[in-house]
């Protein structure tokens, strides 16, 4: 299965994350965002933080815990690269991310994004299951 579409928007950066579970998916939007971010290629996985997020429900749930990392990202200069979900409820989450702080020589940072937005936001059981969300670029 593979683990993320990027999707046209006008202005904005769109991505659609898959995963056989809904951990997974969670996991892969957070992966999607920051690969449009930087090369994650080039990022080891020298620290871990615990994220730990909660919301009114699940779609509410999914803007918390990416603007909780762009705001990590923002503050700390850290880009992560994996992300391990160890509780996912109706309203809660909780997480561990590996990265490392920034290195701009070597992690060809690309685009910025500045918040994950309600806009489009869909999250989806099918086979698997599917969170679509639009990103403030």
């Amino acid at each position: 299965m593979k683990r993320f579409d990027i999707i046209e928007h006008t202005a904005d950066a769109g991505i659609i994350a898959y995963g056989a579970e809904l951990k997974e998916a969670f996991a892969n939007a957070a992966y999607a965002m920051f690969d449009l971010i930087a090369d994650l290629e080039a990022v080891r996985e020298e620290v871990c933080r615990r994220i730990e997020v909660e919301a009114e429900d699940r779609e509410s749930l999914v803007i918390s815990w990416l603007n909780e990392l762009l705001y990590i990202f923002d503050v700390e200069r850290t880009v992560f690269k994996r992300f391990e979900i160890l509780q996912l409820g109706e309203t809660s989450l909780k997480a561990d991310c590996y990265g490392e702080p920034i290195d701009k020589s070597r992690h060809g940072l690309k685009a910025g994004v500045k918040a994950a937005t309600y806009h489009m936001l869909k999250i989806e059981k099918g086979d698997g299951y599917s969170i679509q969300v639009i990103l403030d670029t």
